[in-house]
């Protein structure tokens, strides 16, 4: 019994690592409004995401306590180094109540090789929750327009090239 639920247990926690091409965004046949809540980067800066119209979008609502999403943070890094010079930019979204300063969430992402990406806190969760978000990780695809165009449940090699082919196709259909 004992090797049934070992099985079982890597099974589930390799279920959350997939391609992103293969599990399927979910596009919308109509762009939808943002919210319009803000964030707070590391200086204290509060920011919008309509702040970042012009770029498409891949805004990550992760978790600390989130396996997959840690996981995932080494592979949106090296995304954005393939991608930072296509208009595309990922931020990194986490609860302000998961830290007790932002030298903790530095030093974390830090530590997954993530240290380069923009993160930014949501006071309370408020933000995922105007979403409909309530599990990590998520990832919402906003457009150059600041629309909402489609989102991926669950965490994806964003690094490897059929992911990366994948969302540059997206991108031209829905920027």
């Amino acid at each position: 019994m004992k090797k049934f639920w070992f099985a079982f247990l890597i099974l589930v926690s390799t279920m959350g690592l997939s391609s992103a091409e293969e599990r399927g965004v979910n596009i919308y046949e109509e762009p939808r409004d943002i919210p319009s809540r803000p964030i707070y980067g590391y200086t204290g800066k509060k920011v919008n995401l309509t702040d970042f119209e012009g770029n498409f979008l891949l805004v990550v609502f992760w978790s600390r306590y989130c396996a997959p999403c840690l996981r995932e943070l080494d592979n949106l890094w090296r995304y954005q180094q393939i991608v930072e010079n296509d208009g595309i930019k990922v931020i990194l979204v986490s609860p302000d109540t998961e830290w007790n300063n932002v030298e903790e969430m530095k030093k974390m992402l830090k530590k997954y090789h993530a240290g380069d990406l923009e993160a930014y806190t949501d006071i309370n969760g408020q933000l995922a929750s105007d979403f409909g978000i309530f599990t990590s990780p998520n990832t919402v695809l906003i457009n150059k327009n600041s629309k909402e165009i489609g989102r991926l449940r669950g965490s994806a090699e964003w690094d490897d090239e059929k992911v990366v082919e994948y969302i540059y196709k997206i991108k031209a259909e829905h920027n």
